[in-house]
């Protein structure tokens, strides 16, 4: 489910749940009935944040703007994270493979081994960004580590490396 179907699927059953009409929100939110109706649809092209957190305000609702976990990690009981992800993604093409413990401590102090380089510049070359968010998140949560310091190694890191990657330059 996309993000402004879910966001949607809550309107539309909050307003019900209310006793409103489409119509009588519209009105209450300042928002045309044709934005309630297509915000409810999951078919609206544009809200802006003000006019949704209009929309959300009326119906005693609000955004909040979090870090997402990603559906495909399976739950910590699985010993399944970011990291572990991250690093199978970085050792895929690798007849050794570096594991989470090892990307941890790698992206924690800034000190790749040297076995480790070309995982780690695969990792930064090509790993999604959303999976290096994550992997970040997962340091800070874990180790108290700030996210900015890892961000601050990874991107020195990328430099040592020479990545022409535009998220690193």
């Amino acid at each position: 489910m996309s993000a402004i179907q879910e966001l949607g699927s809550t309107v539309r059953t909050r307003r019900s749940d209310m006793g409103l009409t489409q119509t009588t929100l519209a009105k209450l939110s300042g928002l045309s009935r044709a934005t309630v109706n297509q915000v409810e649809n999951g078919t609206i092209n544009d809200l802006s944040l003000t006019r949704a957190s209009k929309l959300l305000g009326v119906l005693g609702l609000s955004m909040i703007v979090a870090a997402p976990r990603p559906r495909h990690l399976k739950s910590r009981d699985a010993k399944s994270s970011a990291l572990d992800l991250a690093a199978h993604t970085a050792g895929v093409s690798y007849r050794v493979a570096m594991s989470a413990d090892q990307l941890r401590d790698s992206l924690s102090t800034g000190a790749v081994p040297p076995e480790f380089m070309p995982h780690m510049h695969t990792l930064l070359e090509e790993a999604p960004v959303s999976l290096l968010a994550a992997v970040v998140e997962e340091l800070h949560e874990e180790l108290g580590v700030d996210r900015t310091q890892v961000w601050k190694k990874m991107r020195a890191l990328a430099h040592q490396f020479k990545s022409s990657r535009e998220l690193w330059l």
